[in-house]
């Protein structure tokens, strides 16, 4: 009872997202499905998971894909509540970490917008190098539960494959920087990503919103060193030098005689040695002043890192790098436990897609056929957001309730190790053995379990076993 008491006061707290009261019980019916389902087969997999009649089925479809439900608000209550509610947000220097990545998602559909082909970059043999779906870009907030560190989604949104005006010239850094500014943060973090975003509208994004970056750089960047002020009495014409001489920063970080050795920070690593070097350089795609750290691993080999915090020490840059592929568990658990993009919304009216497919480019077609394509991508983002939701509510109950998630687990495993947070799928069984007892009491949400009995199906198992 402990855990959807707990979870159903969280939930209250988004009811403003919600337009209407018979909304915001769809959102909640929503996301109860979304945690304790059983298999991962789209909307269907709500009915089923809750017992649902047949009719639901279109309810459900016209909830995704209704305005009433404003995902902006909903994103900034979200990111509200996980600041308010968690209890050990991962801080250095009193500052919150928050991750981003991209994420490629395969999708079949041939009536779906926004699909395209892919290429993907992995070190991995498992992933084909090309894959037709969707690819959107993600951020976490970064969070740390006894020992154990994770990443508890804050929101993620789809941004390739369409182009709704020839005269849209944003990047993917530029709405990666969009994205964070639709957080609604009102407290300066570090901003952790990889190479792809070390660059110079990123760093100006985040230095304007009062946010640092910490991300890696390739070994072949250079920089430059300040240049020596003019001697006074012979200045020639024009502005004084800014920059001085150009360096390769890993080559004369690395083959300095000063490196310093010391035990590795990195999470996991344990009787580990590395050697490091740091520099404050001038990166003339961000036009200031910037902390480089070239770093030897004793089996990883040297990797150069860069944060715009000329005051963070270069271990804790180290120490926070070593933390960012936590975002990479998160997308794996709400890939495979939660079902985050398991939507299979298509859309009748729309040109069926070649296999080859890039872009699509909306600034010819009707303003009644890019009305409908943004209505079907605004549904996907929805289910999206509401699948990060449901993990994240997962992982708040993990780090508040660990004792009662166990209590409610009523499986077996292996190993129980004390001090690890539950996991995302103990989560799922705890809440959904703890769903029966929560219906069959009639103090706590009445008015949603009065919605959910009405609409459940005593001649199906999953219903008898609800309202058993």
């Amino acid at each position: 009872m402990t855990l959807w008491t707990m979870w159903w006061g969280w939930v209250e707290a988004l009811r403003p997202a919600c337009g209407r009261t018979r909304t915001f019980f769809w959102m909640a019916t929503c996301l109860m499905g979304m945690s304790t389902r059983k298999d991962l087969m789209g909307v269907t997999s709500l009915i089923r998971a809750l017992g649902l009649r047949p009719g639901c089925y279109d309810r459900l479809l016209d909830f995704f894909h209704s305005p009433a439900l404003d995902l902006e608000a909903l994103t900034r209550l979200w990111c509200a509540l996980v600041f308010r509610v968690h209890p050990s947000l991962y801080r250095i220097r009193g500052k919150p970490v928050l991750i981003g990545d991209g994420l490629k998602v395969a999708k079949s559909g041939r009536k779906m917008p926004a699909v395209k082909k892919l290429h993907q970059t992995s070190d991995s043999n498992t992933k084909p190098e090309y894959i037709f779906g969707h690819s959107g870009q993600a951020v976490a907030v970064l969070t740390q539960v006894g020992a154990t560190c994770g990443a508890l989604p804050l929101a993620c949104r789809i941004h390739e494959g369409l182009v709704l005006s020839n005269r849209d010239h944003r990047t993917l850094l530029d709405k990666m920087i969009q994205l964070l500014e639709r957080l609604g943060l009102h407290e300066p973090c570090y901003f952790l990503a990889d190479a792809y975003d070390a660059s110079g509208g990123v760093v100006r994004g985040l230095l304007e919103q009062g946010n640092h970056l910490v991300t890696r750089v390739k070994r072949n960047r250079v920089a430059y060193l300040p240049a020596q002020p003019t001697p006074q009495g012979t200045r020639s014409r024009g502005r004084p030098r800014k920059y001085g001489r150009k360096i390769t920063i890993a080559s004369r970080l690395t083959q300095h005689a000063d490196l310093i050795e010391a035990a590795s920070p990195v999470y996991g690593e344990t009787n580990v040695l590395l050697r490091y070097a740091t520099a404050d350089l001038l990166w003339r795609a961000a036009g200031i002043l910037v902390r480089f750290v070239a770093v030897t691993h004793p089996r990883r080999g040297t990797i150069l890192l860069m944060t715009t915090d000329l005051t963070l020490p270069p271990l804790d840059v180290i120490k926070l790098y070593g933390l960012r592929f936590k975002i990479e568990v998160s997308f794996k658990q709400a890939l495979h436990v939660v079902g985050t993009d398991t939507y299979r919304f298509w859309m009748a009216a729309m040109t069926p897609l070649r296999r080859v497919s890039g872009n699509q480019y909306l600034h010819r077609p009707s303003s009644a056929y890019r009305k409908n394509v943004l209505r079907k991508l605004s549904a996907y983002h929805r289910h999206i957001q509401l699948g990060l939701i449901a993990q994240g509510l997962m992982q708040l109950l993990a780090a508040v309730q660990p004792q009662a998630v166990w209590g409610f687990f009523g499986s077996w495993m292996r190993t129980i190790r004390p001090g690890i947070p539950p996991s995302e799928q103990v989560c799922v069984m705890a809440l959904r053995h703890g769903l029966p007892e929560f219906l069959a009491d009639t103090q706590n949400a009445a008015t949603l379990k009065k919605f959910l009995l009405e609409r459940i199906d005593l001649q199906r198992a999953e219903g008898m076993q609800l309202v058993a």
